[in-house]
């Protein structure tokens, strides 16, 4: 009966199979590609064609692909398929990433399970592991490309360890440093202890994180004004006489490596003077306080001030062009610290101004940056000291903190903080200090934190 009703309609007919039988019919069709040799026959036809090329970012070649490789390539493939139909010579020439941390920490690894430490391993049998191993995964990833159907020149792929590669990328440095383009400075950067690395911003997570934060008085070095109104900008500064900048810092290991403090011409500041102090309290009775309006309750009720009293307006005029005095000056940093107007600066937390290490963050670093002229003629260094080693250890640029660690190898804190916070009191210049949990940068490797350095690197100037 079905046969009867079936002949009476007119229906396609077709050899393909009810079934796709993909994992059979899948391995043949790539193997006839492969006899054919459709892509030189595609290349060859497509020779004089305007030619299409797509600009693919390389894979690690550090593992088996995943989804996110299958996804990324499965789409280029169709768009360099459609531009072949269309009349392109789209040759795709597929290739590895083979240098960063991704490898180097699959190597890492392995001296982890085994108990060694990568310190103590030779370099050039590190780098000849690392080279075998991208070798390796870049072979096992091609034939995996090659299984999900991506069409490409498969015989002759490219690698940035190849040698011809690396050649050319020294030829191009030799150029820029033949024209004076390549020059030696530094600047900071995110780096892990733990992996003694610098890290992109992509490579970090942000995690929950307890801090230490303290409220440190940078004294105002003087408010004696310069030009014709020398005098008259003395007079009405003299109640200054004595009054010290409060910064608020989540990272105390960072004041050895201060050179300014920022400002905003957006917030409105004050003069305060403490009144009323319980004894033996950090704060002494007379003390003169610069603060934002806004801010200034929040930090008098850390200080433990029991009354204050408002004494007058600190224009940001006022605090343009002035200095302060470090507040580890005894320790051998007796250099200004400018007041520097800054973008960044607001009054949601901490003071209102803003502690300035320019190696050791990216604000810090830009504003150091954008007023080096003006503070160099006004005889001021403009040199980044290098506080921290790549160990997480002060240098000997960290007058008083030499040897004290700020991360240990586990990604621990070490013992810098503590450093900082007793010499700071000792030099009465610590206000207040407390602990706040917040988001902080963590390697998404060691699941380890991570702080802002100062490091030597080579720059072109384009």
């Amino acid at each position: 009966m079905a046969d009867e009703y079936k002949n009476t309609v007119f229906l396609p007919k077709t050899t393909f199979p009810m079934r796709g039988g993909l994992p059979q019919k899948e391995p043949e069709l790539l193997a006839f590609w492969e006899k054919t040799e459709l892509h030189k026959k595609l290349r060859a036809q497509s020779a004089t064609a305007e030619k299409f090329i797509l600009h693919d970012g390389p894979p690690y070649a550090n593992g088996n692909l995943h989804i996110g490789h299958a996804v990324n390539k499965i789409l280029k493939d169709v768009v360099n398929r459609c531009y072949q139909m269309l009349g392109y010579n789209a040759h795709y020439v597929p290739g590895w990433d083979c240098h960063g941390l991704p490898i180097e920490w699959k190597i890492e690894e392995k001296y982890r399970a085994t108990g060694q430490d990568k310190d103590k391993v030779p370099v050039l049998q590190f780098r000849k592991e690392c080279r075998e191993f991208a070798a390796h995964w870049q072979n096992v990833q091609a034939g995996e490309f090659k299984r999900l159907g991506v069409e490409g020149d498969w015989q002759n792929p490219y690698s940035t360890m190849d040698f011809s590669a690396e050649a050319a990328i020294v030829r191009e440095i030799h150029a820029f440093a033949l024209n004076g383009g390549l020059y030696r400075s530094s600047k900071p950067v995110m780096w892990s202890v733990v992996e003694k690395t610098a890290l992109a911003e992509a490579e970090i997570e942000y995690e929950d994180y307890v801090s230490d934060t303290i409220w440190v008085k940078f004294p105002l070095v003087s408010t004696m004004g310069v030009g014709p109104d020398q005098k008259k900008i003395q007079k009405e500064n003299s109640d200054l006489s004595g009054a010290s900048i409060v910064i608020w810092t989540t990272t105390p290991w960072t004041i050895p490596g201060n050179r300014a403090v920022s400002f905003s011409s957006k917030i409105k500041y004050g003069l305060y003077k403490i009144v009323n102090v319980p004894p033996d309290n950090w704060t002494k009775l007379g003390d003169k306080l610069i603060l934002a309006d806004a801010l200034v309750e929040s930090v008098m009720k850390q200080a433990r001030v029991v009354q204050y009293e408002r004494m007058r307006d600190v224009t940001t005029d006022m605090l343009r062009n002035e200095n302060c005095v470090h507040p580890l000056n005894a320790l051998g940093y007796n250099f200004l610290v400018p007041l520097l107007e800054g973008d960044h600066v607001t009054a949601d937390t901490g003071t209102g101004f803003v502690h300035t290490a320019p190696g050791h963050g990216s604000d810090d670093y830009n504003i150091w940056v954008e007023n080096t002229a003006m503070l160099s003629g006004r005889g001021i260094d403009t040199t980044i000291p290098y506080t921290v080693d790549d160990a997480g250890f002060f240098t000997r640029e960290a007058p008083g903190f030499e040897g004290k660690r700020v991360l240990t190898d586990k990604g621990e804190k070490g013992d810098a903080n503590e450093a900082v916070i007793k010499a700071l009191r000792e030099a009465g210049m610590l206000l207040a200090r407390a602990r706040l949990t917040h988001d902080y940068p963590h390697s998404w490797r060691s699941k380890k934190p991570v702080i802002f350095r100062n490091t030597p690197q080579w720059f072109i100037a384009m």
